[in-house]
């Protein structure tokens, strides 16, 4: 069951989340070729491909957690790390999911991202999504785990009342993104029919998704929204759409746009109030909890410092471990040394072979071992003195 907002952590400023749908042949091509190109300009310092199962066996150089292993639906994990302004490093996991049968394009293949940098996350950074997923229409990775829904690109609201509550109800509910309503107030032209987030800064462009209500669905898409979600949308206006139903500390004033208009110019006040709203503490999604702990306790792609670092760890964990061995073997010995001596003060020093005082002669055959012995003897030297 997912936790409810008000019980979930805030997501950290320095992370950047992200999950979608792929609809291609392989997915897994598509994000390899990518990385591929952006380390060979070097837009990214270094990548690794790892099996989730390689990946959930590396006990001996990373901590093993119920959360380091991706799951038994994971294809690929992949992690890529590169800088950004003032030297400050990004840390990336992308792990695609779905049966290796599955490969059917009418299924696609979910992705999850988990990015975190150093520092708290700035907007005009790249997005992590482009350096995995290439930024070409020719590559179908930006679709929505919410069905018929995509980024980059405009989604008109569907015209049947009980679709359009249903894909705001569930777009509030189930995705990572941030959603907006814009309202055509006339049907634009070709530059109105752009996508307003194509003016958003790289690092925030692909956490939006923008949705458009047609001239004539203004009172349908009002209503709906007043009633799935408690705000509403002006007419030829937008709004930022909250966390969660009626989510608390969420201002519809704050983040509604009375005037929106659609000629291919820069929607100055809706691009503000879009950052605003995405610069705010977020529950995290239930979901996203495992695979961030996958990306801090499961990391493989080390620089060579890390590397030296990890491996001055590593000599000291077993000399530790060595030690602990050692004085075990010295405490073994020592108990075997005070056994046999005691053995040999409970036999009158004939190693065993003699028969204590008040044992009878067939039952000293009977239990002539020198295991039993042993044990006999050192219970006459645990007798309390009477």
């Amino acid at each position: 069951m997912a936790k409810s907002s008000t019980s979930s952590p805030p997501v950290p400023d320095t992370v950047w989340l992200g999950r979608g749908r792929h609809f291609g042949s392989d997915a897994e091509r598509d994000v390899r070729r990518n990385l591929l190109a952006l380390r060979a300009a070097g837009v990214i310092d270094d990548f690794l491909e790892l099996d989730p199962v390689e990946a959930a066996r590396s006990t001996d150089m990373f901590p093993r957690d119920a959360s380091a292993d991706a799951g038994p639906s994971a294809r690929r994990v992949f992690e890529a790390r590169w800088g950004v302004a003032d030297g400050v490093t990004v840390r990336a996991q992308l792990t695609t999911y779905g049966l290796e049968a599955r490969r059917v394009e009418s299924e696609g293949v979910t992705w999850v991202l988990v990015a975190e940098a150093e520092r708290a996350w700035e907007a005009n950074w790249p997005s992590p999504a482009t350096v995995f997923w290439p930024d070409s229409d020719q590559v179908a990775w930006d679709h929505e785990t919410v069905p018929g829904v995509r980024l980059r690109t405009v989604n008109h609201l569907p015209k049947d009342d009980g679709e359009l509550r249903r894909r705001l109800r569930d777009c509030v509910r189930q995705s990572w993104f941030v959603h907006v309503v814009v309202h055509e107030a006339m049907t634009p032209d070709a530059l109105g029919r752009r996508p307003i987030t194509a003016f958003l800064p790289p690092g925030l462009r692909h956490r939006v998704v923008e949705h458009r209500a047609t001239p004539e669905q203004a009172l349908i898409a009002d209503f709906a929204m007043k009633r799935e979600l408690g705000v509403g949308l002006p007419r030829g206006g937008a709004v930022v759409l909250p966390w969660a139903p009626h989510a608390p500390g969420y201002e519809a004033a704050r983040f509604t746009v009375r005037d929106v208009f659609l000629d291919g110019t820069e929607p100055a006040e809706l691009l503000r109030a879009i950052a605003d709203f995405a610069s705010t503490p977020r529950p995290m999604p239930a979901d996203a909890e495992p695979a961030l702990a996958r990306l801090r306790q499961g990391w493989h792609l080390l620089t060579p410092e890390e590397e030296l670092i990890h491996a001055r760890a590593m000599v000291t964990r077993y000399a530790k471990a060595l030690e602990a061995m050692t004085a075990s073997c010295d405490l073994y010995r020592e108990a075997a040394e005070s056994a046999l001596a005691a053995l040999a003060e409970a036999t009158g020093g004939d190693g065993g072979t003699g028969t204590p005082a008040g044992i009878a002669p067939a039952a000293s055959r009977q239990d002539a071992s020198p295991l039993k012995t042993l044990t006999r003897s050192l219970g006459f030297l645990r007798k309390p003195d009477r």
